[in-house]
């Protein structure tokens, strides 16, 4: 009896190690079979793979592991995603560094993450909202600023979301911007160089004609100036006869015309802080040259408010020459070059090749006066941004009218083509 059953025994335990032999060799074949198919599918298509995180080599017909970088056999475990390939052992969350599940898996840029750990990936949330961009089919579509490069969520060009009229960003959630009386609004950074009436912009209007007189263009007849309300600015728009004007929003005006302005001389809190109120002067400019008075818009911060001034002072030095009347994209575009020439001045950024074009008008540079401080990190940003925003204008008279100034000026200098343009009305090529 005791022999029937080790016999038994023994068959049994034989057709166990069959049964685990086959399992074994139905595993290494399927493996065989999936890793024949990567294989003949990236030698079929060996383009689709030319990133430098492709796993395979297919000069040598060998399938490399894409965690460890090492020779997968035939006889081992791994996992396969749109051609790449991965020891299950391997197959790790490049967030949070822990095993994958085939379930569990998301890939973005050819690297494997959890579906649960989205929230870490790069560029995956939105900076107004702070929510996960949202995407479809695996397309996350945003909107990104060219100069802030912040991403965010397409909808939020349209659902009202506040944007700072002056660095153009985007109202992210929790952070509070001012609201002005028109409307407008600005984000912290530009509301605290933010200029509000016509006394706080005397020193500024004095840099920029120091800037002016160092290219030998001094403006010898003394010129009003005047921080107005967006409604005062549209007024007096009205009134001119001559000018070319951003259709988008005028935030300066070069006045040729006898009118009453409402000047904005001084700014008041009511109560609390946040309650602002301007106190405002009917002026009457009266002509006594080409060149009434210059009008700035109020509320724009420090040097976005000094590029708008020498822009508009380059339209009276014009004037004041004796130009004819010129093409908008002839006339806004030089106003333009020196706007953006005053600002690398002031940011240094640029600034020796911004004045080694004007070098053939001026044997003087821009001097380094007392009242020039250095500027904080946050305002040499913000400078940066007016600065790019000039460059990427796509207005024609604005924006190509400046690409088309800049190349001029740096090629043959400020002074001949000054020149250029009163003799033949166009810029020199």
């Amino acid at each position: 009896m005791e022999v029937v059953k080790r016999e038994a025994l023994i068959i049994e335990k034989q057709k166990m190690k069959a049964i685990t032999s086959q399992i074994e060799e139905d595993e290494e074949l399927a493996n065989a079979m999936q890793l024949s198919l990567v294989l003949e599918s990236s030698l079929s298509n060996d383009s689709a793979h030319a990133s430098s995180s492709r796993p395979f080599l297919a000069s040598e017909s060998k399938i490399l592991c894409a965690g460890c970088n090492a020779e997968i056999s035939i006889h081992e475990h791994v996992f396969e995603n749109n051609g790449i390939v991965w020891h299950i052992e391997c197959l790790i969350c490049h967030t949070c560094k822990r095993l994958i599940k085939d379930d569990e898996l998301c890939m973005s840029e050819n690297r494997p993450y959890h579906t649960s750990c989205p929230r870490n990936m790069r560029h995956s949330k939105c900076y107004v909202c702070n929510n996960f961009i949202p995407h479809s089919n695996g397309v996350v579509e945003f909107g990104e600023h060219p100069f802030w490069a912040q991403k965010y969520c397409p909808s939020h060009e349209t659902d009202g979301t506040s944007n700072c009229v002056s660095c153009e960003r985007l109202q992210p959630k929790g952070i509070n911007y001012i609201l002005l009386k028109d409307g407008r609004s600005l984000c912290p950074d530009c509301s605290s160089f933010k200029i509000m009436n016509t006394n706080e912009c005397q020193p500024l209007f004095h840099e920029v004609q120091e800037f002016f007189s160092s290219l030998n263009m001094k403006l010898n007849q003394e010129i009003p100036l005047g921080i107005v309300e967006r409604e005062a600015l549209n007024n007096a728009m009205e009134g001119e006869k001559n000018g070319h004007h951003h259709l988008s929003e005028t935030r300066g005006l070069c006045l040729s015309e006898e009118q009453t302005i409402p000047i904005i001389h001084e700014r008041k809190h009511i109560g609390s802080r946040s309650i602002l109120k301007l106190l405002t002067q009917q002026r009457r400019l009266v002509r006594n040259c080409e060149v009434t008075a210059i009008l700035i818009l109020y509320g724009l911060p420090r040097l976005l408010t000094g590029s708008i001034l020498a822009h508009e002072m380059m339209h009276a030095w014009l004037r004041l020459q004796g130009y004819p009347n010129l093409k908008p994209e002839i006339e806004e575009g030089i106003c333009q070059v020196l706007a953006h020439m005053w600002l690398k001045s002031k940011i240094n950024v640029g600034s020796e090749t911004a004045m080694a074009a004007a070098s053939s008008s001026s044997s003087l540079r821009p001097p380094c006066s007392n009242k020039d401080k250095k500027l904080s990190e946050i305002e040499k940003k913000l400078g940066e941004c007016f600065i790019r925003q000039i460059e990427l204008d796509a207005s024609q008279a604005y924006g190509d009218g400046f690409r088309v100034g800049e190349q001029a000026v740096s090629k043959y200098g400020l002074k001949e083509t000054l020149d250029h343009i009163k003799l033949t009305q166009t810029f020199p090529l």
